[in-house]
Parts: C-alpha cells; sequence; structure tokens
C-alpha cells in the first residue's frame, strides 16, 4: 500500500480562530465535570447528608446532559446555531452561579441538573457549527484544537479541584465557571460570525425526542446502578436497562415510519463508516472513561497516594493526547480513521498491558511513561472515531450526526465505567479481599478485560474511511 502524498490545504486563520473560541466554551463544563469529584466528601459534611445523597450532584448531571442531546439537532434547525451556543454558554454560567451558593443538597442538586443540559446542548452544537464551516474532510486537524479541553479537563480538573477543597470552599468550584463562560460568550459575539437556521419549517419530534431521551438515561441510570452495587445482576439495572432497549427499539420502529420527520433518521446508518464511527465512539470509552475510573484509585488505593498525587500521576497521560493530537489530525485527513484508530489501538495496548502487572512497588518513571504512551493511542482513537461520523454526510445532517455521536460517547461512557468498577467490585466482593495483595489483583484483573474489550474497537475500524491507496 502506499500513501496518498497530496498535501492538506492549511485551514483559513478566522476558522481556527472560531475553533479556539469554541474550546473556551467547552473548558468550562469539561472542568466542572470533573473538579466535581474531588469534593464529594466536603460536600457531605457541608449539608450533612449521606454520600449516596451527594453521588446525585455527578448522576444528575450526567443524566441531563444526556437529555439534552437529543434536543440539540432541533434547536439548530429550528434557530441560528451560534444563538443556541450562545445562549447554552449563558444558561451553563448561571446554573454554575446558583450552584455556588447552594443552600442545601436538593437545591445543589437542581441547578446540577440545569448545568448538565445546559452542558449537554454545548458539545454536539459546537461540533454541528465547524463541521458547518471547516468540512468534515478537515475535521481531523479540528479535533487536535477542540481536543484541548476533553484533554486538559481530566488533567487539571482534579487538581484544581483538590487545590480548591483543600485552602477554599467547594463553592469556588462552580464560581470558577463564571468568567470563563463571560470571555467565552463576549469573544463568540465579537468574532464568530452569524449562522441561518438549516430548517425553520422543522417541526419538533416530541415522540423521537422522548423515546431517545427514556433510552439515554434510563440505559444510563441502570449502569450507574451496576457500578454502585458491583453486579450488573441486581433489579433496578436490570429493570431500567430493560425499559431503555424496550425505548430503542421503539424508536427504530418510529423512525422507520418517520424517516424524514424524526430527529435521528437511520438513513445515517446505511454510510458504512458512520456506522463504524458510532460503534467505536460506543467502545472508546474502554479506552477513556472505564480506565479513567480505575487509574485515581489504583494510585490512591494500592499505592497510598493523596487525591492530588493521584491526580499529578495522570498528568503524563494528558501530555501524550496533547502533543500528539496535531500530528493524529493531519493523519487521519491523510491517511482515514481506519488506519489511524487501528494503530491507536495497538498504542493503547503498549500502555495498558504494563497495568496488569504494576503493584505498590513499582516505578513511577515506569508507570509515567506507560500512561504517557496510553495517552497518545487514546487521542489517536477518540479523534478519529469521531471525526470520522462527519465524513461524507450532507451538510444538513451535520446536527443530527453530532447528536448521535454524543448519545453514544455517553451510553459508552457510562457501559465501560460500569463494566470495569463491576469487575473489580464483584471481584473483592467473591473473594472476601481485605488485603493489599488481593486489591491489587482485582485492579489488575480490571486492567486486563479493558485491555481486552479495546481489542474490540478493531471490529468497527475495518468500516471507517480508508484514503491510503493500495496497489
Amino acid at each position: 500500500m502506499k500513501h496518498d502524498t497530496k498535501k492538506l490545504e492549511p485551514i483559513p486563520r478566522p476558522l481556527v480562530i472560531i475553533a479556539w473560541i469554541m474550546v473556551l466554551g467547552l473548558m468550562a463544563p469539561m472542568l466542572d465535570s470533573t473538579m466535581i469529584n474531588i469534593a464529594m466528601h466536603q460536600l457531605s459534611n457541608q449539608f450533612h447528608t449521606d454520600l449516596a445523597t451527594v453521588q446525585w450532584t455527578v448522576t444528575g448531571f450526567i443524566l441531563a446532559m444526556g437529555a439534552a442531546a437529543p434536543f440539540s439537532s432541533w434547536l439548530v434547525a429550528h434557530f441560528s446555531g451560534k444563538k443556541v451556543y450562545f445562549w447554552a454558554e449563558i444558561g451553563f454560567g448561571f446554573a454554575s452561579l446558583l450552584a455556588g451558593i447552594s443552600w442545601n443538597i436538593e437545591s445543589l442538586i437542581i441547578f446540577r441538573l440545569i448545568q448538565g443540559f445546559t452542558g449537554g446542548l454545548i458539545m454536539p452544537v459546537m461540533f454541528t457549527l465547524l463541521v458547518d464551516a471547516v468540512g468534515g474532510d478537515k475535521m481531523g486537524r479540528i479535533m487536535a484544537i477542540i481536543g484541548v479541553p476533553m484533554t486538559l479537563g481530566p488533567m487539571l480538573g482534579p487538581i484544581i479541584g483538590g487545590i480548591i477543597v483543600e485552602y477554599a470552599t467547594w463553592r469556588f468550584i462552580f464560581f470558577l465557571n463564571v468568567p470563563v463562560i463571560a470571555i467565552a460568550a463576549f469573544l463568540l459575539i465579537r468574532k464568530v460570525p452569524e449562522t441561518t437556521p438549516k430548517n425553520k419549517q422543522l417541526s419538533f419530534d416530541f415522540i423521537g425526542v422522548t423515546l431517545l431521551i427514556v433510552m439515554s438515561t434510563t440505559v444510563v441510570y441502570g449502569i450507574v446502578q451496576a457500578s454502585n452495587v458491583g453486579t450488573f445482576n441486581n433489579s433496578k439495572t436490570l429493570i431500567f436497562i430493560s425499559i431503555g432497549l424496550v425505548a430503542l427499539v421503539g424508536y427504530i420502529l418510529y423512525a422507520n415510519k418517520q424517516p424524514e420527520k424524526v430527529v435521528m433518521p437511520l438513513r445515517l446508518f446505511t454510510h458504512r463508516n458512520f456506522s463504524g464511527s458510532m460503534i467505536g465512539i460506543f467502545l472508546s470509552g474502554f479506552v477513556t472513561s472505564g480506565p479513567m475510573l480505575l487509574l485515581p484509585l489504583f494510585f490512591q488505593s494500592i499505592r497510598g497516594d493523596s487525591v492530588i498525587v493521584a491526580a499529578m500521576a495522570l498528568i503524563p497521560q494528558s501530555i501524550g493526547m496533547l502533543i500528539s493530537r496535531g500530528a493524529i489530525g493531519k493523519m487521519i485527513d491523510l491517511w482515514g480513521a481506519r488506519w489511524v484508530t487501528i494503530i491507536g489501538v495497538g498504542v493503547t495496548l503498549v500502555g495498558t498491558i504494563p497495568f496488569i502487572y504494576f503493584n505498590k512497588s513499582s516505578d513511577y518513571w515506569l508507570i509515567a511513561v506507560v500512561i504517557f504512551i496510553r495517552g497518545i493511542g487514546g487521542a489517536a482513537i477518540k479523534s478519529a472515531t469521531q471525526v470520522d461520523a462527519y465524513v461524507g454526510i450532507q451538510k444538513s445532517d451535520s446536527a443530527t450526526a453530532s447528536l448521535s455521536s454524543n448519545i453514544f460517547q455517553q451510553i459508552g461512557s457510562g457501559f465501560a465505567t460500569a463494566v470495569l468498577a463491576t469487575i473489580v467490585t464483584s471481584y473483592n466482593t467473591i473473594h472476601h479481599v481485605t488485603s493489599l495483595s488481593g486489591l491489587t489483583t482485582a485492579f489488575q484483573r480490571g486492567f486486563l478485560w479493558s485491555a481486552i474489550l479495546v481489542v474490540l474497537i478493531l471490529i468497527p475500524a475495518f468500516m471507517l474511511t480508508n484514503r491510503v491507496q493500495t496497489k
């Protein structure tokens, strides 16, 4: 085989500026979603309630984000995409301010729901605006830019959150969002050109949106319950996942009868690369979200590190993702997503398999190198699978492609997190683990399954775009 030697056309500077403004707008939700995890115990003490109740500040946020996604494509079709993005930003900033002045746990949960809903609109609308502006063939390099908050959020969020909790109050976790949102909104008004509605005559698909919300929220909630109790074989998980599957079947039947009116048309899945992209996005949770649950716990529970040290130990992964994104973006635009995903799977395995053997006495420098490699592989898989959703589709379908990508990512992240958490928890329960060596084995088992499940991404990888010429 040989690589296509054509040169990539440079992306115009105004479009790069627009991408960076969008990145700034995404930073607040990405940081907020990771900082709050550090404050669980402080919130429990502040409001004199148990951790199970406080956990709803996280669970509610995730469910609200999933519920918001189906609204995004209709809003962009009916209103200016720029205005939708602007008001979603303002809504998130206002909800952050209210969350910061919450007077009890119930009010905080309510404001977190509003945060989740407005934050859930920001990402799909951002993707829609960027695809319309630059085209699907340049999204690889644009992903190198918009991937910054997705990388910095998991890296900086726990560190900033830990510092805030240690030296100030949890309220500043939310107050910090307000100036970031204000700057992003101001730049959006000044620098981003107006956009026109895609189809103002499009009626709101109440049935389709309802079915998608029921599907995404019940499945995610059921999965969260599985991770909490350590097994998928519990009544809440089985009931809620069953409801989600019934809603999915109902949506498929409804979409077949209303192909032109439905919020997420099934015709998109007739594109081989789009279907491969959705499967890949779902499975990529075993590269990102799932291991991101295990890694901090590994450093704290096995190696005895503090919360801040555990967060800092993950920095090499984020550095690997950051420094590789530019090259990965160019590779996607030149070679297509298929080969970048395949290479990414190989690199991710190199950065995951050693954790099957790491323990309390493993050298920090060796762990740092492996985590750095893991970051490069994760960036390749995540970027390639997301970008390919927009290749070959009509511009009018960009909003629905963003919606689909967002839903599959939300459910995939929750599923991967629950699976790996359940593997570790069930091992501890079955073997009545009380020693450090037993706990270490449980985590090693989790990383083993993470590596096995990452290999599954090779299946949808061969459905993705291939721009490499063969002889």
